[in-house]
């Protein structure tokens, strides 16, 4: 993981102080509910978190390992080479979807503005290289699936994404670079009707990552 447990942390990045006292909930009444997961500090000061409520008061500890049980089986990676500012919205939808994990490739730095604390929740791995990435996956089982509008990519709303992968994405203005392209099993493109050339990989996340949601876990909608 990226981050250690603090307890009594407050969901403070991203918002003025009038929007803080809007997000969350206030002290928990008297009596407390007992349980390890509890973080008394937030039970007596309010719980301003991005969470969900299931979450409230919870030590970020606690949370953590909620998830661990049940994250789905894709991965979610983002090559970082011009520190793009993109990076924080793809993590805060790998975290949405619940992604087994996110990777960044190239620069260890990005902008975690963007992924509104969700960073916190999630495993969070830095590889220096693509073959880095390539070699952990491989490593595990994970075919790499490229998302790019690139020559020979097959078109990602007539593909069925494998239930265990890693998708990659590219940054803004150049896409994936050619060595992960060399990496990927398979590049999926998705479907653009306007002018634009492109659209930024935080979309193009959002897109790809709920395309696997509807193949692999709709069944857990009730």
């Amino acid at each position: 993981m990226n981050t250690t447990p603090q307890h009594g942390e407050q969901y403070d990045e991203g918002f003025d102080e009038e929007q803080r006292a809007a997000v969350g909930v206030g002290p928990h009444p008297l009596p407390w509910p007992e349980g390890d997961q509890y973080d008394p500090a937030l039970l007596a000061a309010g719980d301003r978190r991005n969470v969900v409520d299931r979450y409230r008061y919870w030590t970020r500890e606690a949370i953590v390992a909620d998830l661990d049980t049940r994250r789905h089986g894709f991965h979610v990676a983002v090559e970082n080479w011009q520190h793009d500012f993109n990076i924080g919205s793809v993590v805060r939808t790998a975290n949405a979807f619940l992604a087994a994990g996110v990777h960044i490739v190239g620069r260890r730095r990005w902008n975690r503005r963007g992924a509104m604390v969700t960073d916190r929740y999630q495993h969070v791995l830095h590889h220096a290289e693509v073959a880095d990435l390539a070699a952990y996956a491989a490593e595990r089982g994970l075919p790499v699936i490229g998302i790019d509008n690139l020559p020979g990519s097959v078109p990602l709303e007539k593909t069925d994404l494998p239930e265990r992968c890693v998708l990659l994405f590219g940054q803004e203005g150049p896409g994936l670079t050619e060595a992960a392209r060399e990496h990927a099993s398979l590049v999926c493109s998705i479907a653009q009707f306007g002018s634009t050339r492109s659209i930024n990989a935080g979309a193009a996340a959002a897109i790809a990552i709920h395309d696997w949601i509807r193949t692999h876990a709709l069944g857990e909608i009730g």
